[in-house]
This record gives structure tokens, C-alpha cells and sequence, in this order.
């Protein structure tokens, strides 16, 4: 019996045993080669890849390496960062989790004084102090082309061979987590690619300067050169737009061909992306109003046979003014005022939801048309600048008989309320402005489903005018200064619309920060309450006040009168802010009651409701199945 007992114990603890190590292999398993099998279960589901980011992952042919700077031990004292950090190193694992190797990640803390630091500094990463010395904090992401052949665990180059590229992103700034994925993917997708991306650009407009008199290209487009191969087209000579430009630029297109217009409708049907710029009245466009042969030109550009196919309304003979974003101007005479038609759109006219607009802080445009959609278009409008509701609408010829008098502008000025949209993407299927051409070979009649096209109601706001000044520096070399971020917004633009589709399909997620609504929602009734007992304090003071000054002057002719009156004011007055005060403190106590109350409910069902019904659940489970066995024996 005893031996019978001993063997039964033994055998128990050496299942347990088993049961344990098997425990600890699954895990050590698991966590090494089953890491990207997880399930999300966030409400915005924050954690899952959007099937963009998985088809360029996926693609990645290049043996590419990321390595995340996080300043681990100046950031101890910054909890929100460190989970920032968190989510930045979960996203990027799961991307190397699915390349098999062609995608290696490697974390580094910059610790003052290392190599490291140095490294992070090099690759121009953005340090921002922090924390409570006031110590630098480097959060940056750096990517760069592995030479074929280098071992996962070494960089030394093989000889020869060149080191490849290297792309970075100075500050993975948590204000900015709506576009993390887009960011990172961005940055892979930018890495895969062996060349720069080609734009085409037509244009009515000097943009790329005059050689031959000297005139250097606009700003815009300079900085558009450093980052893409810019190729002019001849809008008189165009048949036909290649594959090849990944975004066409048409700026202030006047009296294009039939043809023209026919290859740039193929070429946005075919998956091709266009940036449209038009304008009520151009005023850097040096056309004679009326020329030799008497034709007349009045600065306006426009699309109609393909804003009409689109659905697209636009009137070029229409700018949108708005005395709530007029900037300030200064006249011959050394006055200034506040020009109507030239507008400062800040933050809140931007479309801080969408990736090109995300991050900018202020466009200038100036003499700006607007766009709207016909009843019957399919095509979806979605703004990038828009005006704010102080708006109005007045017609293009006034704006050029004010030029003397820009004041006049506001004479009759009758805003309605509205956002005008003065930029915005076009979203949705395309259908061709030439049915007529059907029989044409290699005619398409409509796109795909995800074909894009930005508009902008504004040619001006590429002008350096808008947004740079000059200075000389201490070298006699000019240095630029921007004043707003119109080259912001149109490089954000190309580089949005460069990328793949794929690229385009991923949009932002929500922020990973939940915050506690409820007790938020408490707050702001409490806040309401104090705001109207601070009012009423405020206001019985300024009553009081001015009381005492109308006693003041009878004081001499009244004597311990006047005195005596002025103290029962005061002390009445005295005797009413203590029972504010308490009127306050009683609020203040009853929002922490409110609040604590709500802590011990959710305490209560975290820590004693559901674990309870966990076990109760597990027990009732148990007594069934333990029924069943004995009714079976």
C-alpha cells in the first residue's frame, strides 16, 4: 500500500516536473521563432500592419538595416517616451519578423560621451533636452543598404563594394504617431529604390528660372531637384506621358492642346499621379493683358474639359477672401494693412489627418480660387487648405482694379459661413473627358479604384515671395530663411505621391494614448462649475471696488461715518469670498469623490468581480464535468 502511495506521489512529481520544463521550452520556443504570431485586440487595432506596409515589406529585395537610437537612461525620468519608444521597437519588430532576414534591427542607447553619440550626430539626428537635468535625449531611426554578402553580425563593407544609402528620421516625435507606420514604411520603401524618383512638370511659369537672363529657378524647385529627377515637358509637343514619371506637375496650364490634355487624362487613368495648379489670377505671370494682335489674357488658368469629366467645379474667374487670415502688407506709401486675397492659413485650416498637411504649421497663398464637387461625381474631395468661415467670395476682376487700393476689398464684405477649399486631394475611379477617342489604341475609359489627384487652387504659393526671405551672412553669401512652409507642402506632396500604391493606401492610426474619458468628463463639469464661481467672485469684487471709490470722496464730509460704511463693505465682502472659497473647496471635494468613487468601481470589477466569475466559472465547470465522470463510471 505504502509502495502503491510512493509510486503514485513519484509519478505525479515527475509529470509535474515534465510539465514544467515543457512550460519553459514552449515559451523559450514561442518567443524565439513564433514572435509574429499575436493577436490585437486594441479597439483601432494600433498593432496590426495595414496591408500597404505588408506588400512593401514584403517586397523588400535589398538587405536593409535599421538602427533605432533611444537615449535609454536620459529618458528614465520620462515614462510617456519610454512607451512611445516601446511601440516604435513592437511596429519595427513585427516588419523584421516578416522579411526573413532581409530586414535586421539594432537598438542603441547614445550615452553621453560614446561613440554612439557621436554616430547618432553624424547621421544629423535631432537631440531634444529633456527630462529633469535637462539631459539630451536622441529618438531617431537610421536605415541603411547592406552591401550583398556582409554578415548579419558584422558591417564591415566587402572590398569594393560601396556602402550603399542612408536614410534617416532625426526625431520620431510621439506628436507625430498617427504616421509612424507611414514614416517607417516610407523610410524602407525610399531604401528599396535604386534611383530618384522622376517627376515631369509643365508649367506656364518660370518655375525653373532663365538661364540665358540670369534668373534662377524658384526655391520650390530647387529643393524639389535635391530629392527628384525633375524632367520639363513640352506641353505643345506632348502626345504621350511615360511610366516612367511617377508624378506629373502641371502648373498654370493655359491653352493646352487637345492632345496634351488627352495624354494626361491616359496618363492619371493609367495609375499615374498629377498635381494640378491652378489660378483665378496668376500674378506672377508676366502674359500681356492685351498683346500686338490684340488677344487678351487675363492671368487665369483652368482645366474644363477634365474638371468637368471629374465632376470637379472650379471658377477661374472667382478668389476667395478672408480678412481672418490677411496678411499684413506694406504699401508704396510705407503704409501697411491687412491684404483680404493674401491669406495666412495657420494650423487650423490644415488638414492635420493627412500626411502632406500633418506637420505644417503655416501656408501663405495669395489671390486663390477654390474647388467643389458636382451633385452626380462619384470622386470623393478630401481638403488640405481650406479657408476659415469668415470667408468670401468676390469676382477676379475686382481683385485686379484694387491693386491700388486693396482696402477697397472689404467695402460690401458678406462672409457665409463656408470652408473654401483652396486644396484637397481628389480620390475615387476617373472616368476619361474623351469617350470620342475610344477606338484608339491602348484607350482606357475609366482607372482603378485608388487613382489620386491633388488640385490647388494657387499657383503664387510657389513664388519665393510667399515664404523665403534673403539675407546676407557675415560672408556676403545669401542665406534663405523660411517664413512658412509652402516648400514644406509641395515637397510632402511629391514625396507622398512618388511612393507606390501601397505607400498611398496607409493612413494614420490612432494615437496609442487612451485616455480615461469618464474622469475626464468629470472634470470639465467641475472645471464649469469653478469657472462660474471664479466669474462670480470676480465679479462681486469688481462691485465691491467700486463701491469703496464712490464712498472714498465723502469720507472728509461724513467722517467715522464714511469709515464705518466702508468697513461693513469690506468685511461683507470678506465674509462672502470665505463662503466662495468653500463653495470651491465643496466642489473640488466632490469631483475627488466622484473620481475615487469611480476607481473603486473599476478596482472592484478588475480585482473582485471578474476573477470571481473566472473561478466561479472554473468550479462550475469542474463540479459538471466531475459529475459526468461518476455518472459514466
Amino acid at each position: 500500500m505504502n509502495r502503491r502511495r510512493f509510486s503514485r506521489r513519484s509519478g505525479l512529481s515527475i509529470a509535474l516536473i515534465l510539465l514544467v520544463l515543457a512550460f519553459v521550452a514552449l515559451t523559450l520556443v514561442s518567443s524565439r521563432w513564433m514572435r509574429a504570431g499575436r493577436v490585437d485586440l486594441t479597439a483601432d487595432h494600433l498593432y496590426t500592419l495595414t496591408p500597404g506596409t505588408l506588400r512593401i515589406v514584403d517586397s523588400l529585395h535589398a538587405p536593409l538595416k535599421l538602427t533605432l537610437y533611444f537615449s535609454d537612461h536620459a529618458a528614465r525620468d520620462l515614462p510617456q517616451l519610454r512607451s512611445y519608444e516601446q511601440r516604435v521597437v513592437e511596429m519595427l519588430q513585427e516588419m523584421v519578423a516578416r522579411t526573413h532576414g532581409r530586414l535586421r534591427l539594432q537598438v542603441v542607447d547614445p550615452v553621453p560621451y560614446s561613440d554612439d553619440e557621436v554616430s547618432a550626430e553624424s547621421y544629423g539626428l535631432s537631440p531634444v533636452n529633456a527630462g529633469n537635468n535637462r539631459e539630451r535625449v536622441f529618438f531617431g531611426l537610421v536605415g541603411s543598404t547592406a552591401p550583398v554578402g556582409t554578415d548579419n553580425d558584422s558591417e564591415a563593407e566587402i572590398e569594393g563594394q560601396p556602402a550603399g544609402k542612408t536614410l534617416t528620421i532625426p526625431l520620431l516625435d510621439p506628436a507625430r504617431e498617427t504616421f509612424l507606420e507611414y514614416d517607417i514604411v516610407k523610410l524602407l520603401y525610399e531604401l528599396n529604390e535604386p534611383v530618384k524618383p522622376h517627376i515631369g512638370l509643365i508649367s506656364s511659369l518660370p518655375v525653373q528660372g532663365n538661364p540665358v537672363i540670369g534668373d534662377e529657378p524658384w526655391t520650390v524647385m530647387r529643393q524639389l531637384g535635391q530629392l527628384f529627377d525633375v524632367k520639363s515637358l513640352d506641353p505643345a509637343k506632348l502626345e504621350h506621358i511615360g511610366n516612367d514619371i511617377q508624378v506629373l506637375l502641371l502648373i498654370h496650364p493655359k491653352q493646352l492642346s487637345t492632345n496634351a490634355l488627352y495624354a494626361i487624362d491616359q496618363y492619371v487613368l493609367r495609375g499615374g499621379r498629377l498635381v494640378v495648379f491652378v489660378d483665378p489670377d496668376a500674378e506672377l505671370d508676366g502674359t500681356p493683358f492685351v498683346d500686338s494682335n490684340g488677344v487678351t489674357d487675363d492671368h487665369s488658368s483652368d482645366l474644363p474639359k477634365l474638371f468637368a469629366a471629374w465632376g470637379v467645379q472650379y471658377d477661374p474667374k472667382k478668389v476667395v477672401l478672408d480678412r481672418a487670415r490677411a496678411l499684413r502688407i506694406e504699401l508704396a506709401d510705407n503704409s501697411a494693412l491687412n491684404h483680404p486675397a493674401m491669406l495666412g492659413l495657420t494650423a487650423q485650416e490644415l488638414n492635420h489627418d493627412d500626411v502632406v498637411t500633418a506637420s505644417l504649421q503655416r501656408v501663405n497663398v495669395s489671390s486663390a480660387g477654390y474647388f467643389d464637387l458636382a451633385a452626380d461625381t462619384h470622386l470623393r474631395l478630401l481638403p488640405l487648405l481650406q479657408s476659415t468661415t469668415d470667408a468670401a467670395i468676390v469676382p477676379t476682376q475686382r481683385l485686379q482694379e484694387s491693386s491700388r487700393d486693396p482696402a477697397s476689398l472689404l467695402d460690401g464684405y458678406q462672409p457665409n459661413n463656408n470652408h473654401y477649399v483652396i486644396a484637397a486631394r481628389l480620390r475615387g475611379t476617373f472616368p476619361s473627358a474623351f469617350p470620342e477617342r475610344a477606338k484608339q489604341a491602348g484607350y482606357l475609359a475609366h482607372s482603378g479604384s485608388d487613382a489620386e489627384v491633388i488640385l490647388v487652387a494657387d499657383t503664387d504659393l510657389l513664388s519665393d515671395r510667399l515664404w523665403v526671405t534673403y539675407a546676407q551672412s557675415l560672408l556676403g553669401q545669401t542665406q534663405l530663411s523660411a517664413i512658412a512652409n509652402n516648400g514644406d507642402f509641395i515637397t510632402n506632396i511629391a514625396d507622398n505621391l512618388s511612393g507606390s500604391s501601397a505607400l498611398l493606401s496607409i493612413h494614420g492610426h490612432s494615437t496609442s494614448q487612451r485616455p480615461f474619458t469618464k474622469v475626464q468628463a468629470l472634470q470639465n463639469a467641475a472645471d464649469q462649475k469653478f469657472l462660474v464661481k471664479k466669474q462670480e467672485l470676480q465679479r462681486e469684487l469688481a462691485e465691491t471696488r467700486n463701491r469703496l471709490t464712490e464712498l472714498q470722496p465723502t469720507k472728509a464730509g461724513r467722517g467715522d461715518a464714511a469709515s464705518a460704511e466702508q468697513k461693513s463693505e469690506i468685511e461683507k465682502f470678506l465674509q462672502r469670498q470665505l463662503a466662495i472659497n468653500r463653495e470651491l473647496r465643496n466642489v473640488q471635494h466632490q469631483l475627488n469623490a466622484e473620481i475615487d468613487a469611480l476607481g473603486l468601481r473599476l478596482k472592484f470589477i478588475n480585482i473582485v468581480l471578474v476573477p470571481g466569475l473566472l473561478a466561479l466559472f472554473g468550479l462550475g465547470y469542474g463540479w459538471r464535468r466531475s459529475q459526468r465522470n461518476r455518472q459514466a463510471s
